[in-house]
């Protein structure tokens, strides 16, 4: 049996070629043949008999899918393969709407989101009343999001009525999400990494340079975290309602510290928050799957 490792051929950066060889330094670490392809050497071919996926054959191979290519990860589970995660739990994740409404009405707390209306990027908002119903229902300062990003990116605050239609019409082709502002949270979360049932490690991160946002990529700067009982279960429980087998959970403090979910990533670029722990996510992740994938 051999552990396909799927990424993307257009993401090849030394960021994620270092998360790649952290990867593969924990599949030689347990001694499990494996092989990174590109989501480039899997085309799918559908047939009126049959779909192929490339280089990689049909069987039940496990596969470590590290893309965002919900077509190529469909295709590769209509052909045997169980994939580390799921090709719908990865959809999910990459809509922040469509996360927002998988954890909505669980009894997790999250900021209060109202999701846009759909339109067409070739005739935008020609009306755009329903940001009267936002504003009166989120006041400012808001948040607002375009429901596909990544690193902090595309994500706004807004101060007014004017800045918030300043953004909706910039923003008019995207999918966008307006948030609850969760002021006792401004320039600071946590990420909790999330493997199976657990969280294995967590890392408090923090802004000092005034930004709302607490991302490393913004700026932001980081040390480790000991999550508490609350934290730790809304994190798996957020996991576990997408369907995930690991991630990466971004959490907010509410009133007295209380956990708030903010957002949940299915491929988070763990290298940072191992450097901050002395973590090993991959060797967590690698060894999740071989304990979990029937006849390894």
């Amino acid at each position: 049996m051999k552990l396909w490792i799927v990424v993307n051929e257009y993401l090849r950066t030394p960021k994620f070629s270092e998360l790649e060889k952290s990867i593969e330094k924990a599949c030689d670490y347990y001694g499990i043949e494996h092989q990174i392809v590109t989501n480039a050497d899997c085309l799918v071919c559908c047939e009126s008999n049959r779909i192929t996926t490339g280089i990689i054959p049909y069987g039940n191979d496990p596969v470590l899918f590290w893309d965002k290519d919900i077509k190529l990860g469909k295709a590769l589970e209509k052909t045997g393969h169980r994939l580390y995660n799921s090709s719908e739990s990865i959809s999910v994740c990459d809509d922040k709407t469509l996360t927002a409404l998988k954890l909505a009405s669980n009894n997790i707390r999250m900021p209060k989101t109202l999701i846009a209306p759909m339109t067409y990027s070739n005739i935008g908002y020609n009306n755009a009343d329903f940001t009267d119903y936002v504003t009166e229902n989120l006041g400012f300062p808001m948040i607002v999001k375009e429901a596909f990003g990544s690193f902090g990116a595309q994500v706004y605050m807004c101060g007014d009525y004017d800045e918030l239609m300043d953004i909706v019409n910039k923003s008019a082709s995207k999918t966008l999400l307006f948030q609850e502002y969760i002021s006792t949270s401004h320039g600071r979360d946590i990420r909790l990494q999330v493997v199976g049932d657990k969280v294995t490690t967590a890392m408090y991160r923090y802004s000092e340079n005034g930004d709302f946002r607490a991302n490393i990529t913004n700026g932001g700067s980081m040390k480790p975290y000991k999550a508490n009982e609350a934290e730790k279960k809304y994190a798996v429980a957020a996991a576990e309602l997408i369907g995930l087998d690991f991630c990466g959970v971004d959490m907010l403090f509410g009133d007295n510290d209380e956990p708030v979910v903010c957002e949940v990533n299915s491929n988070a670029h763990f290298i940072n928050i191992d450097n901050c722990t002395g973590s090993d996510t991959a060797k967590d992740i690698i060894a999740y799957i071989i304990s979990n994938h029937t006849g390894w």
